[in-house]
């Protein structure tokens, strides 16, 4: 709720500050003093537009500081953190300033804001009613969240069974619209991948098998080379059996030397030692000579084998340019290509299941919309009759509010429905949206009977009325005073009234004072215990706060009033 309003420069008001309760809280003061500018502050406080014009003369700006008691965890104040403004111990403040030349600046718990934010914010703040300012319960989408809270739990659940099945239809006909206008982009895409896999399967490469035709090519092609060098190699080892000197290959060289060493190496450590490395030498180059000779006969120069190997090479080479560097690399596009096609070919029966759900779902939606439909023309009915009764005590007897509900045939968040709130203010009068019924003191006191009638069903914080007793007196004055208290019970209210009978109601009292310039200062704003109540009530009553009368009328008015009050009477 708002604990207290500061207000500098804006019309007839100097500086003033406003410490607000909750329940009731009226405001009232001489013609002139100021009373209307607390409505234009709040109004510009919550992102009103911003009048030049409305700036005190002489003054550079007007300014509205505002701190509201914000719990924590609500949307509220969930907003405020994200914009980066603070809350200190559940204490917003938000500060509106306009200049002189027309510029305005908005703060949010001490962080820049702009003015369409606190305009958000208002939404789930404060109802502001007075003749000239936006009303809340003007907008369509109030007006039909407010008549499906007045219906309670019945259409709570029949909009519980509608969000679902809404929902789903929502994703389930986006994935069918993405799939049926894609349809093209699939069958190139399968088309191109279809073609790769049968290419690939066609050719059966095996993994590894690029790097084994690569050695294999590379051995044919360089087969003569090969041959003569291990040839070469075997007969340097071995010598060639047809040689006379059987000594003059290595192997046999190294024999000799084997022969020399061993006659002697019992004699000599050290020379035993050779002569084991000897032992080892031979048996290793007399192992290599073998291998050489079995890898010579091995080595065959294949002509047609190296032009099937190369075709080979060639073809898998051509595969490595479309799918991948290496065979494996190509295997394993194909593996991947072949699973997107199952999926690729998979949604044309995933269509068929959806349009089948879409039908489904469409089915259940209308179903649960006619529920809505024919919960919310109940709820308007006892409500339109509700407010009706309401106004015949508010000195519009001969008013009918009424609830007019289109159903159209888009489905939407809420249903198929359009609310919208009539009233008709004389008997002969056609039903007229409610901002073209009625005049402004009219308005208000409509606002008034709508919000007592959905009290507690739209849960608004904080309420503020200006001009709600224009035009009336008397009974009908003592009936307005009487409601504002009922709604007082359930929210904060302030109203600025120039009717005794209203004021009496009141849980808090304050009274705007015009210094002798005609201006409104810091201390002209005061709140008043019960005896000052009592006096200026007088002064309301007969203009006169010492007459006897007019404080015994007084007195009445509070005692009367004092059952109706939401706090004890102070």
């Amino acid at each position: 709720m708002l604990e207290e309003v500061r207000i500098q420069g804006l019309g007839v008001i100097d500086d003033a500050v406003l410490e607000l309760s909750p329940g009731l809280t009226v405001v009232t003061g001489e013609t002139g003093a100021g009373k209307t500018m607390v409505v234009t502050g709040l109004g510009l406080l919550f992102g009103g537009r911003a009048d030049p014009q409305r700036v005190r003369p002489g003054a550079d700006r007007a300014v509205v500081e505002g701190r509201l008691t914000v719990p924590r965890g609500g949307r509220v104040a969930d907003r405020v953190l994200e914009a980066g403004g603070d809350i200190d111990d559940d204490v917003l403040i938000l500060t509106r300033a306009v200049s002189a030349e027309g510029r305005s600046r908005a703060t949010m718990g001490g962080r820049s804001a702009p003015v369409s934010l606190l305009a958000y914010l208002a939404d789930d703040l404060v109802a502001v009613h007075g003749q000239s300012d936006q009303q809340r319960l003007l907008r369509a989408d109030r007006q039909r969240s407010s008549l499906d809270r007045f219906a309670g739990d019945d259409l709570a659940r029949a909009m519980k069974r509608y969000t679902a099945a809404y929902r789903r239809h929502r994703e389930v006909s986006a994935e069918l619209d993405e799939l049926v206008e894609r349809a093209r982009e699939r069958a190139q895409e399968a088309d191109m991948l279809r073609f790769g896999v049968e290419e690939i399967s066609a050719a059966e490469p095996q993994p590894g098998e690029d790097a084994e035709l690569l050695a294999e090519e590379t051995r044919l092609a360089h087969a003569d080379g090969l041959r003569v060098a291990s040839t070469t190699a075997h007969e340097a080892l071995t010598g060639d059996p047809a040689a006379a000197d059987v000594q003059a290959d290595v192997v046999g060289l190294l024999s000799a030397a084997r022969q020399a060493v061993g006659a002697v190496r019992e004699h000599d450590a050290e020379l035993a030692a050779i002569g084991d490395r000897l032992d080892e030498a031979s048996y290793i180059l007399t192992d290599a000579a073998t291998e050489l000779a079995s890898y010579a006969e091995s080595v065959d120069a294949d002509p047609a084998r190296l032009a099937v190997v190369q075709e080979r090479r060639a073809l898998l080479t051509q595969l490595s340019r479309k799918y991948g560097e290496t065979t494996d690399q190509v295997l394993a596009w194909a593996e991947s290509a072949a699973k997107r096609l199952g999926e690729l070919d998979g949604d044309d029966e995933r269509i068929d299941g959806l349009r089948a759900e879409a039908e489904e779902l469409y089915a259940s939606m209308d179903e649960a919309a006619a529920e809505l439909t024919a919960v919310r023309s109940g709820a308007a009915e006892r409500f339109g009759a509700a407010v009706t009764e309401e106004l015949k005590a508010l000195a519009m007897p001969h008013a009918r509010v009424s609830v007019r509900i289109t159903t159209g045939e888009e489905f939407g968040a809420h249903g198929r429905d359009e609310v919208e709130l009539l009233l008709a203010p004389h008997p002969s009068s056609p039903p007229l949206a409610l901002h073209k019924g009625a005049s402004g003191g009219e308005l208000s006191r409509v606002m008034l009977a709508i919000e007592v009638v959905f009290a507690g069903a739209d849960p608004v914080p904080t309420f503020v009325f200006d001009e709600v007793d224009a035009g009336v007196g008397g009974k009908a004055a003592v009936e307005i005073g009487r409601r504002l208290a009922r709604l007082a019970r359930l929210a904060q209210v302030i109203v600025v009234t120039h009717l005794p009978q209203v004021a009496a109601f009141a849980d808090a009292h304050l009274v705007v004072e015009k210094s002798t310039e005609g201006l409104v200062t810091e201390s002209g704003v005061v709140r008043l215990d019960r005896d000052g109540r009592v006096r200026e009530l007088s002064r309301m009553l007969a203009g006169l706060e010492d007459s006897e009368l007019g404080r015994a009328h007084a007195e009445e008015l509070m005692v009367n009033a004092d059952p109706d009050r939401a706090y004890p009477a102070g």
